[in-house]
């Protein structure tokens, strides 16, 4: 597992795709203030989910924000965005300053405790493009983050991803990979996660 403290992007040693990880993105005092705010501001929903034919809460509270009134759907759940407030676009405009790519979407994901989870998956909608571009902030308790290969076994990954950094996965990310946020075993305090993405 790596537990990355650089201060410089580290491009992760992965085949047939990048990901791009910057441990300290926002220093920690902007990092605790975004995290306050979002927490206390965002318009947290919590949907149900359809595993196996059966409804389920979904392990984590989500929000959807974006400025051209683009709906986003996965796993059977239609989401409808909120504006952009400030704090979101100060975010927004850092990250893709750094990155050079632009967004136009905000999918918030709140992990209240250890037992809030996301399961493999890939960020592969079809309103996404075929390859499409994904930049993950993290704020709050740090979460181990698992990559996995699609066919080759060999090739997996876990990171933890500490408070303030960005995980930039691009260039096969999201064909040849899947990734997730497992439950902990130990007792975790609440953790925001944005993931900035272009719906076309």
């Amino acid at each position: 597992m790596l537990n990355l403290f650089n201060e410089e992007p580290i491009q992760l040693n992965l085949p047939d795709a990048e990901f791009i990880y910057y441990p300290n993105f926002f220093s920690k005092e902007k990092a605790d203030l975004f995290f306050e705010t979002l927490l206390k501001d965002t318009s947290w929903q919590h949907d149900e989910i359809t595993i196996f034919g059966k409804k389920i809460l979904q392990p984590r509270l989500t929000s959807l924000y974006g400025n051209d009134g683009k709906s986003y759907g996965y796993s059977n759940i239609v989401m409808h965005p909120h504006p952009f407030n400030s704090t979101l676009t100060f975010i927004k405009d850092e990250i893709e300053n750094t990155i050079e790519e632009h967004f136009t979407t905000i999918l918030l994901n709140l992990y209240r405790n250890e037992k809030d989870s996301n399961g493999w998956h890939a960020d592969n909608e079809k309103e996404l493009g075929r390859d499409p571009i994904i930049a993950s902030l993290s704020l709050g308790e740090e979460r181990v983050f698992q990559i996995k290969h699609n066919t080759n076994k060999e090739v997996k990954q876990s990171i933890v991803l500490q408070h303030g950094s960005l995980l930039v996965m691009k260039n096969g990310a999201q064909i040849h990979y899947k990734h997730q946020i497992p439950k902990a075993s130990k007792s975790k305090n609440p953790r925001i996660n944005l993931t900035f993405r272009k719906i076309i």
